[in-house]
């Protein structure tokens, strides 16, 4: 696996000597295996361990591959953080761990490993919000967070629209899509024209050879009556459905009006795509702006209507730099601050979970504990999963 750096109740409230708490934050709710510490809102360390190079013959992430994966990850991946922040587990004040959304499996190894931890070393626990973690590492990168501020959270599992007044007690779900997910139908696209997985980086580099305007792909949600029933609200399983009839439509015109097949090994639609002689390029630009136009429509309207003058952008979708592209000038335009942490703050990793933990901590929460599992529906509107009452 690729391995990235950077620079009963268990435990008392930590302490807080004035420079910040000191925070290990374990993260294992999908592909990546993160372990990152904080003080305060000083990045530490942030070791991430990707078991995306085990999906990919896949074609998507395995539940079962990536529960393995975190087993076999996590302790390189604490004593790489350890060391490269010059701590011992007696060093730190608190635990954070994502206990969801996600994968079930996947979470309940990181919360594993938590637990043993916490056990261990006598730390308070605090189970945290997976998607709140991901507004967390905005601390990390600027020192605070600006509120109110409109979150836009784009991975392959999530697309959500927050409004967060308060990390720690204010965050409400706008809106979030009702089908799939943006990055997911990345990855379905990118699999049908033969680009392999993951989707998302595969895409954009075949739309840097498009015309984004070559085939106007419908923008989901968005008509005026879509807008006036699901305002913050997206849809891509039309779209991914659009590039499909179009590809096969293709595909018959090719062949002499025989359908061709959509989906399948990855290989054979490549080859599909060459006999057809497809114009995958302008297929995937024409895609990939369709799924830009509606992120940002959605959260600039977000901004006007709730008259929030800030956006910031968090997951790992964000990496597409046409969207980050469009998003600046776009914001620019409506007097919009837009702030992206940087990218590998972006996907998935332990440092934002140690992040939203410190918050906690400074906030004055009480630690979760031990009494809690897995959530693979946790409401973004919990930030973190409160003590249970004796």
């Amino acid at each position: 696996m690729a391995t990235r750096t950077e620079t009963d109740r268990t435990g008392d409230a930590p302490r807080n000597d004035g420079r910040g708490p000191l925070v290990l934050g374990i993260e294992s709710s999908c592909d990546e295996t993160g372990v990152g510490i904080v003080r305060g809102t000083t990045l530490l360390a942030n070791t991430v361990a990707s078991s995306m190079d085990e999906h990919a013959r896949f074609g998507g992430v395995v539940p079962e591959v990536a529960a393995r994966a975190h087993v076999q990850a996590f302790g390189p991946a604490l004593h790489q953080a350890l060391a490269e922040a010059d701590i011992t587990m007696a060093d730190v004040d608190a635990i954070a761990v994502t206990s969801g959304p996600g994968l079930a499996g996947a979470l309940m190894v990181g919360i594993s490993a938590a637990k043993g931890l916490a056990l261990g070393s006598g730390k308070p626990l605090y189970a945290v919000n997976h998607l709140v973690g991901h507004v967390g590492a905005e601390i990390l990168d600027s020192g605070r967070l600006q509120t109110p501020t409109v979150a836009l959270l784009v991975s392959g599992g999530h697309t959500s629209l927050l409004l967060v007044r308060d990390l720690v007690d204010d965050v409400v779900l706008l809106g979030e899509t009702i089908d799939d997910a943006a990055g997911e139908a990345f990855d379905k696209v990118a699999r049908l024209l033969g680009l392999g997985y993951p989707g998302g980086p595969r895409i954009q580099r075949a739309a840097e050879d498009g015309d984004p305007t070559a085939i106007r792909f419908p923008r989901g949600l968005s008509s005026a009556k879509g807008m006036r029933a699901h305002p913050y609200d997206f849809s891509f399983s039309g779209l991914k459905t659009a590039v499909a009839r179009w590809v096969s439509q293709a595909e018959a015109a090719a062949a002499g009006g025989v359908p061709g097949s959509v989906g399948g090994d990855v290989a054979d639609t490549a080859a599909a795509a060459e006999r057809a002689g497809l114009p995958v390029a302008d297929i995937a630009a024409s895609f990939q702006d369709a799924v830009v136009d509606v992120l940002i429509t959605k959260a600039l309207r977000a901004c006007a209507d709730l008259g929030v003058p800030r956006l910031l952008l968090g997951g790992g979708v964000i990496a597409n730099a046409r969207l980050r592209e469009v998003a600046a000038e776009r914001c620019a335009r409506a007097g919009v601050t837009l702030r992206i942490p940087k990218l590998s703050l972006c996907t998935d990793n332990g440092a934002m979970i140690a992040s939203l933990g410190a918050q906690l901590v400074l906030a004055g929460k009480p630690p979760t504990g031990l009494d809690f599992g897995p959530d693979s529906s946790l409401p973004v509107t919990d930030t973190y999963v409160a003590p249970r009452a004796d």
